[in-house]
């Protein structure tokens, strides 16, 4: 388990755990979105099985992004003690933005490890 949480974060394929998943990472302030490899590199292991594959990965994304915005909110009310809910709201948005690159990129790596054949 250990081992495919490192290779998750990592982004390296789930078969061979050598080749890596994306070419370019993105950035955000360019605007520039993450690049796939279609197979590894290494072993040729294919990353979208068929059209829409990775339609489910909307779904981690969700996930990832609900969790992260409860957690900052819960740091940054309780924690740093910010009473203004709308400073809280512009502080939850502007970091789910500053990550949605990063959330895209990890939940394609997921959807890809938890359907690995």
């Amino acid at each position: 388990m250990g081992n495919t949480l490192q290779n998750i974060y990592q982004g390296t394929c789930p078969s061979c755990n050598k080749g890596k998943i994306f070419k370019k990472k993105g950035l955000l302030y360019k605007l520039r979105m993450p690049k796939m490899h279609a197979h590894c590199s290494v072993c040729k292991y294919k990353f979208e099985k068929e059209p829409g594959y990775f339609f489910g990965a909307m779904y981690v994304s969700y996930m990832l992004t609900i969790a992260g915005a409860v957690g900052l909110f819960i740091m940054l009310s309780y924690i740093v003690g910010i009473g203004d809910n709308f400073q809280i709201f512009l502080m939850i948005a502007a970091a789910m933005i500053g990550l949605s690159f990063f959330n895209m990129r990890i939940s394609r790596t997921i959807w890809i490890h938890l359907f690995k054949t």
